[in-house]
């Protein structure tokens, strides 16, 4: 009998395929043109706080190298690519414009319009300028007012060529993992802080969008939020069940609901209360009457970023994960403010060099999920914005050239794109992919430690080396099939 043939899973005509950066992690440049600290700027100085005292300082040096960088895109056939502005090179300590930092954006994107290449713009990836924290950063209401101020200054300059807009990207990290867990900028610890930076962020996503739909009502507008399948370790253990609801509140629905259903969980303002209700006393003294009104203005797109699920109980496992599991990426408190009694377990899947579960199928049953419990219904569609992996990667000459055979990464993107096709067959609108990344780059506290791109980056001589995984994306591409 010979060796059965599986049929190539298609993509609709309009599926876009691209690749994901953040400013901070590729530009360099960090003090170049006018641009000023960022709260990450500020956060590598502090002694221990990224490994190897790393910063991104030079980074992948994007901000000189950005045409060879959209050459090597073209090359590998991407239809988009996702990018993010640094809010501290175009308005430097949230101050005025700086014409020479959003000029870099404007050349940017003409370079991408010439390949082809559709800019997909996000305007927050967590670079918020330190001048602004120092005024309190996202736990004050001002910042959301500087934001929205900000975006507007974008699109002046961009307006005219960029249509798809993303106001933030994953919110969750830029106050839970930042305000309360301290593993990002500005690395407090405050549940209060935590509560406060969210809703501020999210005001700040709403205000934006009602803007610019204002100035323009063909614009793309959405967000990006980091999403989670949240799986109890036992699904007849009730004590599994709460862990499971909880991890699922307070990463997905803290953010879903205010911006499709315009309220905060009950359940989960309940939990928070139950251990510190000060905090909850500080989040409903901020909520202004009509805000969760503008947190909710539709959007047209809704980024899913997706790494891995969150496998937990209520109590203590017998056999536990590696320590550098979720819930934290490094050493702090938790970024779950009512999860101290959740337990990650351990169910023997593949894992990735973060130490993150690998499993693909968890993506399709999110997309499902999201789709008939929040997308659907306000006719919003989905993207996958950001999904990836870190692996050891070893780079080698073979016949001379430099290569690196990732083959674990190609399985990886090869299994979440498949995913994604099962969504689709399921009924799901899911409009695009964005591998995260494109490049090697900062991967905030791990510094250089950590390798995510399918383009590999030598940080001594800045030379890009397309990884196989590159190399099976760009056959993906062109077939467009999996």
């Amino acid at each position: 009998m010979g060796a059965m043939s599986v049929s190539p899973r298609r993509f609709p005509d309009d599926f876009l395929f691209g690749a994901a950066t953040a400013a901070f992690q590729i530009e360099g440049a960090a003090h170049v043109d006018g641009r000023r600290d960022s709260i990450w700027d500020a956060f590598c100085r502090v002694p221990g706080a990224v490994i190897a005292g790393d910063d991104g300082e030079t980074a992948c040096d994007h901000y000189h190298r950005y045409p060879q960088d959209v050459a090597l895109m073209k090359r590998l056939g991407l239809q988009t690519y996702r990018f993010s502005v640094s809010w501290s090179r175009v308005r430097p300590d949230g101050g005025a414009l700086n014409p020479a930092g959003i000029d870099f954006y404007s050349r940017l994107v003409d370079e991408l319009l010439g390949a082809d290449i559709l800019p997909w713009l996000t305007l927050y990836h967590w670079d918020l300028p330190q001048a602004l924290q120092e005024r309190g950063g996202w736990t004050v209401r001002d910042t959301a007012e500087r934001f929205t101020e900000y975006a507007l200054d974008v699109h002046d300059a961009l307006g005219d060529r960029v249509n798809v807009w993303t106001t933030l990207n994953e919110p969750w990290c830029s106050s839970f993992l930042s305000y309360t867990a301290g593993i990002h900028a500005p690395g407090h610890y405050s549940r209060r802080e935590g509560l406060l930076a969210a809703h501020h962020l999210l005001l700040g996503h709403g205000q934006t969008v009602q803007q610019l739909r204002a100035r323009d009502a063909d614009l793309s507008l959405g967000i990006t939020l980091n999403l989670t399948g949240a799986q109890p370790a036992d699904p007849s253990d009730p004590r599994d069940l709460d862990a499971a609801r909880r991890i699922d509140g307070q990463f997905n629905r803290w953010f879903l609901d205010p911006v499709f259903l315009g309220a905060y969980p009950a359940d989960v303002v309940d939990d928070i209360r139950a251990v510190d209700p000060e905090a909850v006393d500080a989040l409903e003294a901020a909520v202004q009457p009509g805000d969760l009104a503008v947190i909710s203005t539709p959007i047209d797109a809704l980024g899913v970023n997706y790494y891995h699920n969150e496998f937990v109980g209520g109590r203590v496992p017998e056999q536990a994960p590696p320590a550098d599991q979720a819930p934290t990426e490094r050493e702090g408190a938790s970024p779950f403010p009512a999860a101290d009694d959740v337990h990650w377990f351990e169910r023997g899947l593949p894992r990735t060099g973060m130490g993150w579960e690998v499993q693909p199928e968890g993506l399709t049953d999110l997309l499902v999920r999201v789709a008939t419990q929040y997308a659907d219904a306000a006719g919003t569609r989905l993207f996958v914005t950001e999904n990836g992996a870190a692996y050891d990667d070893e780079l080698v000459v073979d016949d001379g050239e430099r290569r690196v055979h990732d083959v674990d990464r190609v399985a990886f993107l090869e299994g979440h794109v498949a995913a994604i096709h099962a969504a689709i067959e399921r009924g799901v609108d899911v409009g695009g992919y964005f591998y995260w990344s494109l490049l090697d780059n900062f991967e905030w506290a791990w510094g250089y430690e950590k390798r995510f791109g399918i383009v590999r980056v030598d940080y001594d001589t800045q030379e890009r080396t397309p990884k196989d995984s590159a190399l099976a994306y760009a056959r993906i591409i062109a077939d467009r099939a999996v």
